[in-house]
């Protein structure tokens, strides 16, 4: 498992979302990393962390995580979870409510149906249960990803961006960790458990997000005893990465709080 440690401080752990690494923090650790002690890592099966031989599920991710922590002797950590890594963040509140201080959970939802899933999505990846062989996961893979990046950004430069460093890196990418962790989004679940997280939590999303809906998070924040919840007017599901501004300023106003 890859991860990177900066700062110091209280621990700052960032979780990222659907085939994003500790790369994908790029703008957020030089703010982070001026008041706590950040912890970035590649989720199993993508970049430098090994892809595992089981199925991938939310609540393996979420002992992951644990298990870095348990490594870096890090006892509590504020958690910090994007889309994918949003799940992966509700289900370690939910699973390891005394190894969290404070939970931000970042354009995520609780359960997937359809009503929360942009509908072209099924037609973008070609995908249904898993490719059967190698030559199926290329093409639902491209397909999947050209669609993702499209849809994740407001702005064309970024979606131009983005897919030329796709190209650059494709062939060093192990594809089947995609398509586990989409495997695992598939299974995730915590509508009927998220009333256990009494954790100070922020839920943050944008009202702009066409990958996961903005009123998921109003389900989330209804749910969570006390939550927080900030919508900001235009976001994309990347918005942490084009309004990193605005995005960090609310992280850290939170988190910092007393």
């Amino acid at each position: 498992m890859y991860y990177e440690v900066h700062g110091k401080g209280e621990p700052l752990v960032l979780i990222q979302g659907f085939g994003g690494g500790h790369q994908g923090w790029f703008f957020q650790v030089p703010a982070f990393r001026k008041h706590f002690l950040v912890v970035t890592f590649d989720n199993r099966g993508i970049g430098k962390t090994d892809r595992s031989k089981e199925p991938y599920t939310i609540k393996t991710m979420a002992d992951d995580v644990i298990g870095l922590m348990d490594y870096l002797a890090v006892d509590k950590a504020h958690i910090l979870g994007l889309s994918l890594g949003g799940m992966v963040a509700q289900e370690i509140a939910i699973t390891y409510p005394h190894r969290v201080r404070k939970l931000v959970l970042g354009s995520t939802f609780a359960t997937r149906r359809m009503s929360n899933v942009n509908p072209e999505s099924p037609r973008a990846s070609d995908v249904q249960e898993g490719p059967s062989n190698a030559a199926m996961q290329n093409l639902g893979f491209d397909k999947l990803m050209k669609f993702m990046i499209s849809s994740a950004f407001n702005r064309a430069l970024y979606r131009i961006f983005f897919t030329l460093i796709l190209r650059i890196q494709r062939r060093s990418i192990d594809i089947e960790g995609y398509f586990e962790q989409m495997h695992a989004v598939r299974g995730h679940s915590t509508a009927d458990r998220l009333r256990l997280i009494h954790t100070p939590t922020l839920v943050i999303t944008g009202t702009g997000d066409r990958l996961v809906p903005s009123h998921d998070s109003d389900v989330i924040a209804r749910s969570i005893p006390n939550a927080n919840l900030v919508k900001v007017d235009g976001g994309s599901h990347a918005f942490f990465i084009e309004m990193r501004g605005r995005f960090n300023e609310e992280v850290l106003a939170f988190l910092t709080r007393g």
